[in-house]
């Protein structure tokens, strides 16, 4: 009952505060532990493609153990002091994993910067929050870049390690938080990380597999609650939901798509280099930069739904109906 309470306080405590930029942030040491092994590991096992894959074997063991077992250790010690301890670092710890108002607040500078008519400044404040280069992009372009990264980032930043908070506490959301660190940081399909990313790559299909659906069909349901396509949602969501590189990534963009009547996706340069994406939703109207703030009020919705989700089935666990 502590971890429902802590969870429930932490993510009101990041709708609130959001990340301190001032504080060293969990997630920067993990992006940092990620560097430095990085490095390390491409002297030790070479640089030839079986030697890539080892090593980038090596480094996701290395990650999630660390990623696990340091938090789990420092709440076992805390509790050891005092119940109450444990209680509040687990709370500060959740506080820290969630990433609602940041991703709210990263893309809101994107929208204001257009609302100024400063595309410039746009690409910039876009190239915070995605992978794909942003120098040449359009107007419309950026302002779809924004949307498909909040939508995305709903499963990845906020569902996801919620999931996994339920499941398992701090320790397992940091070992799924070190996964998507590493993805987001070694996982592309370059020539640089072809071989030595893939173990991250494919290990976070794998933990962002069932969470990517959950958030999916949560977002229809939040579209319901503001107003927005439901059926556009939903048609969009079945026929579009996998048309990604990634397996999941589409799940939430086509929702996305659906309920707004715009058409997401489509290539992109990435390091210099054109990768062809298919489109997601149909081009039923022009997208304009309010779909940012339409967007981040669905990433709240579905947020939420997912809490008051979670909770229930937290809660039959626990005091099950006989």
């Amino acid at each position: 009952m502590m971890t429902l309470i802590a969870i429930v306080a932490g993510f009101i405590l990041d709708l609130i505060f959001g990340d301190p930029h001032s504080l060293l942030h969990p997630i920067c040491l993990i992006g940092n532990l990620i560097s430095f092994l990085e490095r390390n590991l491409r002297k030790i096992f070479g640089f030839s493609n079986n030697g890539l894959l080892f090593g980038g074997g090596v480094l996701v063991l290395i990650v999630i153990s660390t990623c696990f077992a340091l938090p789990y250790a420092l709440l076992y010690l805390a509790g050891m002091v005092n119940p109450w301890l444990a209680f509040a670092l687990e709370t500060l710890m959740f506080y820290q994993i969630f990433a609602t108002k940041c991703l709210r607040d990263e893309s809101m500078k994107v929208y204001y910067a257009l609302q100024k008519g400063d595309l410039d400044e746009a690409r910039v404040m876009l190239s915070w929050i995605v992978g794909r280069d942003t120098k040449n992009l359009s107007e419309v372009e950026v302002t779809k870049g924004a949307v498909e990264t909040i939508a995305e980032n709903t499963a990845d930043g906020i569902i996801a390690p919620m999931f996994y908070m339920f499941l398992g506490g701090a320790p397992l959301a940091f070992l799924y938080k070190g996964i998507n660190t590493m993805d987001s940081m070694v996982g592309y399909k370059n020539e640089k990380y072809l071989y030595f990313g893939r173990c991250a790559a494919k290990l976070d299909d794998v933990a962002n597999f069932i969470p990517a659906r959950i958030t999916g069909v949560l977002m229809i349901g939040a579209a319901y609650f503001l107003n927005l396509d439901v059926q556009g949602a939903w048609k969009t969501f079945w026929r579009d939901r996998y048309n990604h590189l990634s397996p999941n990534s589409a799940m939430t963009e086509s929702v996305a798509a659906g309920a707004l009547n715009i058409q997401l996706g489509g290539g992109h340069f990435y390091f210099g280099k054109w990768v062809h994406k298919d489109t997601i939703g149909d081009d039923i109207r022009p997208v304009k930069a309010e779909d940012i703030v339409a967007t981040n009020n669905l990433l709240y919705m579905t947020a939420v739904l997912s809490l008051i989700l979670f909770t229930l089935i937290y809660l039959l666990r626990i005091f099950p109906i006989t």
